[in-house]
């Protein structure tokens, strides 16, 4: 069921199914639905859609496979913990790194997004003071978390509704617009889902935080999928609104695609208020990813991957309190001196990256351990390999370069797990 704390207390279950879905859906209904569509409709043209459904039946076989590990190794650290545990050391720990490296990057330019929607021209000051007051909300309980991310998940939801009404009772709307033509190209498609992917890559939130949930065995794997199921109608709807009045090429110019397509629809009221929801949103997505990256690093330091310090828990909060700040201090930094809104290539790449590694772990699975039928598994396997390789090449070469730095620092230090084995 998983290797318990070594040397130090676990964590307290105490979220819930309705905590569970909404921290899922908090950390997928986050800046990626109004930052993403632009770059994949540049991708994929006319082929958007089917590029969202590829990463949704992708993102799908990642989230059950995830789901069946999770109940089985209800334990902090999501695929770091599935790869030791079902493929060995190394697999787990690669999965982990390219998490934690991948993620980190993603909470800095989450925040520098608050900051470009909040204040322009000062989005470096506004994306620390994120930072640090969402490290502090993390700090200080999960519970806190889950409820601050609840009021976050309404309102972006909310913004979000406002502007598939706006645009499908505009008369500028053609549903046509929304179809593919005939031949979309192909790798561009590809592409395109591979970019989208980083919407839908929230779900693991849920699996990382497996020690922190109460009935795991039952509570993750219904979670989840439901998490996934109403993000993809949320995305599929949203999707078919703005290219309905934008089309492909005026999605694929668009700097601010679903602000710009309100002003389009005819409602320029609208457009500051889906600005608002976009800082919200990415302030959501930054809250749920600084609470993933911190539980991840407290599994890696639990084994000597990173400093052993970090797997402290607060006696009296009950979270990873050292893993939190240090996971804080980092991102602040980031923020504070770098420009990393053109994280999301490589962010996907690591992802995808994880969620293989995921996947082989679940085809390991015996069928008394609530295996999932051996199609998910392969699918999810082949689709993330295919997706992250298919990446725009910069984002393919920095990523396998970051893993490549990773496993030569494991084979050096090659640290001891806490049985004594490496």
């Amino acid at each position: 069921m998983g290797r318990p704390a070594a040397g130090g207390p676990g964590l307290r279950r105490r979220l819930g199914l309705t905590d569970a879905v909404v921290i899922g859906l908090g950390s997928m209904i986050g800046a990626g639905v109004f930052a993403a569509p632009a770059p994949a409709a540049r991708a994929a043209g006319s082929g958007f859609l089917v590029a969202l459904a590829i990463a949704a039946v992708v993102a799908y076989c990642n989230a059950t496979s995830s789901a069946r590990l999770a109940a089985r190794h209800p334990a902090s650290g999501g695929t770091y913990v599935y790869g030791r545990e079902r493929l060995g050391p190394f697999w787990g720990y690669l999965a982990g790194w390219g998490f934690v490296v991948g993620k980190t990057a993603s909470c800095a330019a989450m925040a520098l997004t608050v900051g470009a929607y909040v204040w322009p021209g000062h989005e470096h000051a506004v994306a620390v003071a994120a930072v640090v007051a969402l490290t502090a909300v993390d700090y200080t309980g999960v519970q806190k978390t889950a409820r601050l991310t609840r009021v976050i998940v309404a309102v972006v939801l909310a913004v979000l509704a406002a502007v598939v009404v706006a645009c499908a009772t505009s008369g500028r709307a053609d549903v046509s617009r929304a179809l593919p033509e005939a031949g979309p190209d192909g790798w561009g498609v590809l592409q395109a889902g591979g970019l989208l992917f980083f919407a839908f890559a929230g779900y693991a939130r849920i699996a990382t935080l497996g020690e922190e949930v109460r009935d795991p065995e039952r509570t993750i794997p219904r979670a989840v999928p439901i998490a996934l199921g109403l993000v993809l109608v949320v995305y599929a709807a949203v999707g078919t609104a703005v290219l309905a009045v934008l089309g492909p090429r005026g999605l694929a110019e668009s700097a601010a695609p679903l602000a710009d397509a309100v002003g389009a629809a005819g409602v320029p009221a609208l457009e500051p208020v889906v600005r608002a929801g976009a800082a919200v949103a990415a302030l959501g997505s930054l809250l749920a990813l600084l609470l993933g990256v911190s539980r991840t690093t407290l599994a890696m330091a639990r084994d000597g991957h990173l400093p052993r310090p970090l797997a402290a828990v607060h006696p009296r909060f009950g979270v990873p309190h050292r893993a939190e700040l240090a996971v804080g201090a980092v991102v602040a930094v980031l923020a504070a001196t770098a420009d990393l809104r053109g994280a999301i290539g490589f962010s996907s790449f690591g992802v995808l990256v994880y969620y293989a590694i995921a996947n082989a772990s679940a085809w390991t699975l015996a069928s008394r351990e609530g295996r999932p039928p051996r199609a998910i598994p392969a699918v999810g396997l082949a689709g993330c390999l295919l997706l992250a390789f298919t990446l725009p090449t910069g984002s393919v070469a920095a990523g396998t370069a970051v893993l490549a730095v990773g496993a030569a620092a494991y084979l050096v230090r090659r640290p001891c797990s806490p049985e004594g084995t490496s």
